[in-house]
């Protein structure tokens, strides 16, 4: 995946930053540059770090450590950012990767909701790094890091009331009520959310999990062509986030991955019902364009969450959702 061990130079580069900046919004180099490598654009990750250099801020100061005994009065703390790394970083010192990641999955998986959904994010980028290659250091040290940004930003969601449900998540995403105000930020709009449609909450058998998870991630990428006008931004992680949880699950016990996709569809919907447009508009299809000439668009407008929605949308492969890659560069503001 990174012959040229560049991935992991940027890595250690990054990890003297935290995790966010101005108290709020998310670091996003690690996992833009783990898609830019993953994507054959390894010679632009310097660069591109470069560019978003003036969004990144020190490391966090420590607290007090996370233990066995004290992890869960620490957990969903944002002061405890550095602390949760630092606990992270040993454990994964100690043990297997996969065994760390299975024993946490349980319990971060219901605070997914917390820092916009970008930690689960992160994790998945980190994940698909160690799946494909070697386990350096630097890929170990940023599973850390995008562990322990998700426990810190834990965010449990009251469970929404059901609405009749759908059989495919499209349609399921389409029955999306929007939220009734439609003003303030992640936070606040996330706690307007009282109602989603159910779909695949019967689903306890791991390979339909992963299949209806694929589904999912197809389906919200393809919305992103015509819904994505009404926040160009934040409508992103209706497909980054599941794509996150779906990447991860070869990593994880089957037995996790139906849990996965509940936690997935909630996420996809309520960001969905949080940010809708008022209407529809019809998506120009990529034409001629093939997957590595979009994502070479994407790399040149240099925005992180383009990036990231490309790299989602060459795991979907088709030409909707290529055409969702393109109608975010044209949302969006060029990094730089």
């Amino acid at each position: 995946m990174d012959a040229t061990g560049t991935l992991d130079e940027a890595l250690e580069r990054l990890h003297h930053s935290g995790p966010e900046r101005l108290g709020r919004l998310t670091n996003h180099a690690p996992m833009a540059v783990e898609a830019l490598t993953a994507r054959g654009q390894a010679h632009a990750v310097h660069r591109w770090l470069d560019l978003y250099a003036g969004k990144l801020e020190d490391f966090p100061s420590r607290v007090e450590p996370v233990t066995a005994d004290n992890w869960a009065s620490a957990l969903g703390d944002p002061r405890r950012a550095a602390d949760w790394i630092d606990h992270f970083e040993r454990q994964l010192a100690e043990r297997p990767w996969r065994d760390v990641l299975g024993q946490w999955w349980p319990r971060l998986l219901p605070g997914l909701y917390g820092g916009s959904t970008h930690p689960v994010i992160r994790v998945g980028h980190a994940v698909r790094t160690l799946l494909s290659g070697e386990a350096t250091e630097p890929r170990l040290a940023e599973l850390a890091h995008g562990l322990g940004y998700w426990a810190a930003r834990h965010r449990p969601l009251a469970a929404p009331a059901s609405l009749p449900g759908a059989d495919s998540a499209a349609a399921a995403l389409d029955a999306v009520p929007p939220i009734a105000v439609r003003d303030g930020g992640f936070p606040a709009r996330l706690d307007r959310v009282e109602a989603l449609p159910t779909w695949a909450a019967e689903v306890t058998d791991p390979d339909e999990a992963r299949r209806r998870l694929t589904e999912l991630v197809r389906a919200a990428t393809h919305r992103y062509a015509t819904h994505g006008h009404g926040e160009e931004t934040m409508l992103v992680h209706a497909a980054t986030a599941p794509n996150a949880v779906l990447r991860t699950l070869p990593a994880l016990p089957p037995a996790l991955w139906p849990a996965g996709l509940r936690a997935a569809w909630t996420a996809s919907a309520a960001v969905t019902a949080m940010y809708a447009p008022d209407a529809p508009v019809r998506y120009s299809p990529p034409g001629t364009l093939t997957p590595e000439e979009v994502f070479e668009r994407a790399l040149a407008h240099g925005d992180e969450h383009v990036i990231k929605l490309t790299d989602t949308a060459l795991d979907v492969g088709d030409a909707p959702a290529l055409a969702a890659a393109l109608r975010s560069i044209e949302l969006s503001t060029p990094l730089g």
